[in-house]
């Protein structure tokens, strides 16, 4: 009997790839990347477990499914970051070069 291919098994790779690269676009298009490439992989997976002779293509899937939950740890990582930066200095000062200049000299001590 000849193997399928895991469905979507090439997109969840692309998409776990895609999670990590993107995850300084202000880490919200990199999670949501991140977010269905591992629902797409966790699918994937159970209908692999379920007949595993009958599938090909389960080594991209993991792979992708571990590069998703990267870029998702990175993505959120990026996005508490932006948090705490316009947490600690507001956004009026975000928008003021010299503003920030001089907070960042408070903040560091010079």
């Amino acid at each position: 009997m000849e193997k399928q291919k895991l469905p979507n098994a090439t997109l969840i790779l692309i998409f776990g790839i895609v999670s990590i690269v993107t995850c300084c676009c202000y880490g919200i298009l990199g999670l949501i990347f991140g977010v269905i490439a591992l629902i797409l992989a966790n699918q994937a997976l159970k209908l692999y477990a379920t007949n595993p002779e009958m599938y090909e293509g389960v080594q991209n899937v993991k792979t992708g499914r571990i590069l998703a939950i990267i870029g998702i740890v990175l993505n959120l990582i990026f996005v508490a970051y932006i948090v705490w930066i316009y947490t600690t200095f507001g956004w009026d000062t975000m928008q003021d070069p010299e503003a920030l200049r001089e907070a960042l000299e408070d903040l560091f001590g010079q």
